[in-house]
Parts: C-alpha cells; structure tokens; sequence
C-alpha cells in the first residue's frame, strides 16, 4: 500500500509523499462530495489532452458528426474502466501496477510494465506536438524549436515540489476550466447542426466498413479511453481516507464514483465540443479536409467571422498540453514504482519520459514536415489503443477476484459488461491491423 503522509509541503509525486484528504463521518454528503473531489478531475484530463483535438478535429472535418457516437461510447466505456480502476484501489489498497507486480511471473509483469511505458511515451509524444503547436501558434516559432521547449516543461513539475495534493488539483481545475470555456465560446461563434450532431449519435455499419473511418475511430477510442490513467486513477484514489477505516468504504466508494462520472462527463462534452465545432467550421464548407490543429487554428477565424476564434483555440491548446503534462508525470511514477518498486526523483522521471517523447516528435516534424502533425498525433492515439487490451486485462480480473475485493467484488453484470469492452477493443485493434495488411 502507498504510504501517505499527512504533511502540509508534499510534492506531488507519488514516489515522494502525497497529502492525504480525510473525510469525516456524520458531515452531509455535499461537504463529504467536495472533500472526494480531485482524482477524478486529473483522470479526466488524459480524455482532453492533445491527442484527443486530433482525432476529435480529423472525425468532425472528414466525416461531420458520423462519429459522435464514437465519441459518446468511448466515454461511456471510459467511465465504467475508471470506475473499476477507483474500486480496486480503495478496496485492494493496492494500484493495479502493484498487483500486477504481486499476482504475476516476473516475465508476465515486466511485459505489462513495457506495454504501460510505450503508452505513457505515446501520450506524452502527443503533449509535445499538442504543446509545440500552441507555442508556434501563440509566439509564432518555427514547431521544431516548440518542440524543444517543450522540455522545459520539466521546471514546472520542480516548482510544485513542496505543493500538497490539492494544490495540484486546483492548478489542473484551472486548466481544465479555461479549455472547456475557450470551446464553449468557439462553439458558439461555429453555430453548429443539433439536429445533425443528434443523428451522430446513432453508430451506423459505415464505423465498420470504411478503412479510414474505423483508424479514426479507434484513434478517438486510444485517445479517450488511455491505459496509463487506468493504472493512475488506482493509486491516486488512495489520496481519500475516510474516517472509520473499513466502515467507511461504502462511502468512499459511492464519492469517488461520483467524482469520476461527473469529471469524465465533463471530459465528454468537451470532446464533444471539439468534434462539433470542427464538423461546423470545416465540414459543412465544402466537405473541407482538415490533417491538422494548425489548419483548424488558421481556419477557425474566417470561416467563423470572429478573430478572437484561433486566439481561444490557441491557448485551450496549451492549456491541454500543459495539464496532461502533470497527471502523465504522476502516471509514470505509478508505473515504474507499481511494476519495478524503483523509486527516482519525480523530475527525473519527467525529464526522461519528456526526451523519449521530444526525440520521436523532433525527427517526425523535421522527416515529415509540420504539416505531419495531425497525422503523428492520430498514430499515437492507436498506438494506445492498441495497449489498452494488456491494462484491461488485469484490472477486470483482479476487480473480478472474491480473494482481492471480497464482498466488493464486482456484481455478474459489470464483470460481463468489463470483459464485454475488452473483446470489443481487442477485436477493433485485430480488424485494423488486418484491413491494413489487406490494403
């Protein structure tokens, strides 16, 4: 079990001492909800991150609102994985990565360790081409030189040492807070088809049989449902301690699945929003094709009408990068103290999961050209999808096992609902791997 200590001037780093929230007995469930509130919000980050605008720009500007129903099933799986990630944690008082570590051959456990890292290096390759590009569009630099400014991202995460938990948190409301008006403004310069984007809703055969259509599905499912935060959510739940020890899990457990469905709910909306306004601005003109964030940045002000449109767009861009940057670090520590029990300074471990990441992105923009962005950011999002398979595996059985979880195991229902997810995803994954050796 992560050992918490209560101290006031806790980094952030798991490896490090994080503050613990307690939660009282007896007080209404409104002050017990706003003590409960936090893992949730840094979950949901990961479903707004960067990768995330590239898909969600690429389904809207191709395909109009057709994948809306993507969108809203992604999250929905989403929600039902965390919630069993929260479980486990509370219940187990154990991260999935330490399970995995406990109940596995050292063989079986350093191959999942080696899924979850190529994971966090994907994501965060998307956090340095997402942030890149909002320093090329904010300061007007070359984006190989904001790719390389990126690293500096790593002074950051030292300035919130010494900062507990909680501060953390409201740094990342904050971001989340300026990404969600910023679209919710620009939505409403884009003016977009309700009636349309409701028929979206529906999944049709075309998901399916369309090559192009299923890669950026399953780009938007990797982007939304992402197997690091799995692992995350686990441990930084354990950041809430009610009082009353074990008597007081039932309401734990009811809290933190609150916090988690209302934050990815937000998360939803927000993608939702991405895709939309996308659909609105470039869709519709034309069946205009847009590869990439740069192209809807330079396009968003003429074809809305509003100058302010690619201003507001830039700086939720950055916001995005820049909030994902904190909850991958936190997820990496996870991971590598989970799997290896290897602890390492948290800034070591930014700077190096941030050099794995800038050396790939670096090359592709310089190999590719800017323009390549889009479609490197889209990559990355079914390169995690295609690890989601190794982080759902674990977490359904364990959450599953009467020997872990007890009298919380999970019901039939959400067992079958869980293993249900896992061969839809994994069978995604196989079907586009074998239209691509067929094409």
């Amino acid at each position: 079990m992560l050992r918490l200590p209560t101290t006031a001037t806790a980094p952030f780093c798991p490896s490090e001492v994080q503050g613990t929230v307690r939660v009282p007995a007896g007080v209404p469930a409104w002050k017990q909800m706003l003590r409960f509130l936090g893992p949730g919000l840094l979950i949901s980050v990961g479903y707004m991150d960067p990768g995330n605008w590239a898909t969600d720009i690429s389904a809207g500007s191709h395909f109009g609102y057709a994948l809306m129903s993507v969108v809203v099933l992604s999250s929905l799986a989403a929600i039902l994985l965390q919630v069993l990630s929260l479980r486990l944690g509370l219940v187990a008082e154990r991260d999935l990565a330490q399970l995995c570590r406990d109940q596995y051959r050292p063989w079986a456990s350093r191959s999942l360790w080696a899924m979850a890292e190529i994971a966090i290096v994907a994501c965060d390759v998307a956090e340095v081409l997402g942030s890149a590009l909002a320093f090329k569009l904010l300061l007007h630099v070359p984006l190989a030189w904001g790719v390389l400014l990126t690293g500096l991202d790593t002074l950051f995460v030292l300035g919130l040492k010494g900062q507990g938990f909680r501060q953390l948190e409201a740094i990342v409301l904050g971001l989340i807070a300026t990404i969600a008006l910023c679209f919710g403004v620009e939505l409403a310069f884009a003016s977009p088809d309700w009636m349309a984007a409701a028929r979206g809703l529906v999944p049709t055969s075309a998901i399916f049989t369309n090559h192009e259509m299923l890669y950026v599905a399953i780009g938007i499912l990797g982007a939304t449902v992402m197997p690091h935060n799995l692992y995350l959510h686990s441990s930084i739940v354990q950041t809430r301690k009610p009082d009353g020890g074990r008597k007081g899990l039932p309401m734990a457990l009811r809290m933190a699945t609150a916090d988690t469905v209302v934050s990815l709910l937000l998360a939803l909306l927000v993608n939702g929003a991405i895709l939309m306004l996308a659909a609105a601005a470039f869709h519709r003109v034309g069946g205009m094709r847009v590869d990439s964030i740069e192209d809807a940045y330079r396009l968003l002000a003429p074809l809305t009408g509003v100058g302010i449109a690619g201003v507001l767009f830039g700086v939720a861009l950055f916001a995005s990068g820049q909030s994902s940057t904190f909850t991958g670090t936190i997820a990496g520590q996870v991971i590598l103290e989970g799997f290896l029990d290897l602890k390492i300074p948290c800034w070591q471990r930014r700077a190096i999961t941030r050099v794995l990441a800038i050396v790939p992105a670096l090359v592709g923009v310089l190999m590719l050209g800017e323009h390549a962005v889009g479609r490197m950011l889209v990559f990355t999002q079914v390169v995690l999808s295609a690890q989601l398979p190794f982080a759902i595996y674990p977490l359904v059985r364990f959450t599953s096992s009467l020997k872990l979880m007890g009298v919380y195991v999970n019901p039939r229902w959400l067992s079958l609902s869980a293993w249900g997810l896992f061969g839809v995803i994994t069978a995604a994954n196989l079907w586009l791997v074998a239209q691509g050796f067929a094409g």
